[in-house]
């Protein structure tokens, strides 16, 4: 028989959340999507594995033979390829703009540096159909919203342009040494291995910081005009978001692609002081079909990490043959009620047993010492 310790393990990066914290977790994603649904983002459910279509994604992405079909399969290592998928096949009819929202676990092959864990809940939102750049303040404004409801107010916004980059360099987005140098802000490694660009892809870095300072130095720049409008669309983004959160801090970083890939337009990743990992990112996309898309994912990981505990649940032991209908009027009054399945010979000394605060003596609620 297999030892306790043993078949306690999991794989690296999977982990079981206990009480009280599995139920919070459902608590705030429950909290999130009712704002989203307050703002008519309707709730879709992809399922958790589907065909393997995306071949690009296939190294994140656990993939298994269909018995049925024969063909291969992916679990889900995102959650926004599916919603997209949908809303340009299943959903393809209805109006745009179209508002989707989602809530569920993905599964991916690796961890990274920030985030080990290899399997993790997904909140988030997709704009399906809008060109207009208040699509993209919209959603960051939502993200900021919900953050801001379940207790996270405090957050900074991390802005960057994933195609600027690749649009300067062209043929000489290959050369490694220098999208490293870029990547980690490297002035001198840019200098030597940037040639004609060095001069101005040493002043992107140079625009890296709080919007206040990065903006104007952005804009100061010599860009092409294919570059030109790509940084008016930050700028206009900006404009939008201190219009409608003036007081959101927001941090630029021109150079930085990484995780933006697919992205064709502004992203950003939100972060918080308190914690190295970003809580979620997103930005302006082309869906499935060639439709533009504004989405955002929170991960419910980080963000758990960071919320202030619950309050306390109110748990109060019921003894044996306690009536069923006072039980039923504390449930309502707020109440956990944990009945006694048998008569016990110290109801009080059994309900601290069952982590009970409270008891029920007779008809009355009473508060357990904590001796």
């Amino acid at each position: 028989m297999t030892d306790l310790t043993e078949r306690a393990l999991l794989p690296a990066g999977l982990r079981d959340i206990l009480p009280p914290f599995a139920e919070r977790e459902a608590q705030i994603v429950a909290r999130l999507m009712s704002l989203f649904a307050s703002h008519g983002y309707e709730r879709v459910k992809p399922p958790l594995i589907e065909f393997d279509l995306q071949q690009g994604a296939a190294a994140g992405s656990f993939r298994v033979m269909d018995p049925l079909t024969q063909r291969m399969m992916a679990v889900r290592s995102d959650i926004t390829p599916q919603v997209a998928r949908i809303a340009t096949t299943r959903m393809a009819h209805q109006a745009r703009p179209l508002r989707l929202a989602y809530a569920g676990e993905v599964l991916r092959v690796q961890g990274t540096q920030l985030r080990a864990e290899r399997q993790f809940g997904q909140v988030g939102v997709e704009l399906i159909g809008a060109t207009e750049a208040t699509a993209e303040a919209e959603i960051l404004a939502l993200c900021s919203d919900s953050l801001a409801s379940v207790g996270l107010p405090d957050i900074t916004v991390d802005l960057t342009m994933a195609t600027l980059v690749p649009m300067l360099l062209g043929e000489s987005l290959g050369n490694e040494q220098l999208r490293g140098a870029l990547d980690h802000k490297d002035v001198s490694a840019v200098t030597a291995s940037g040639g004609q660009m060095a001069k101005l892809l040493t002043g992107l870095i140079d625009a890296v910081g709080p919007v206040e300072r990065a903006l104007p130095r952005l804009q100061a720049l010599d860009l092409p005009p294919s570059a030109v409008v790509e940084r008016d669309k930050l700028v206009q983004f900006v404009a939008l978001i201190h219009g409608r959160l003036p007081h959101l801090k927001m941090t630029i970083d021109p150079v930085e692609n990484r995780g933006f890939e697919y992205h064709t337009g502004v992203g950003f990743t939100i972060f918080c002081a308190r914690s190295p990992g970003e809580i979620g990112r997103g930005g302006r996309y082309v869906a499935a079909g060639g439709e533009p898309a504004v989405g955002a994912t929170l991960f419910m990981d980080t963000l758990l990490d960071l919320l202030p505990d619950s309050s306390p649940t109110r748990r109060v032991y019921l003894p044996a043959g306690a009536d069923a209908a006072r039980a039923a009027q504390l449930r309502s009054d707020g109440y956990v009620t944990i009945c006694g399945l048998a008569a016990v010979m110290d109801d009080t000394r059994e309900a601290r047993r069952l982590r009970c605060r409270y008891v029920l003596a007779g008809d009355e609620v009473k508060e357990i010492s904590n001796g």
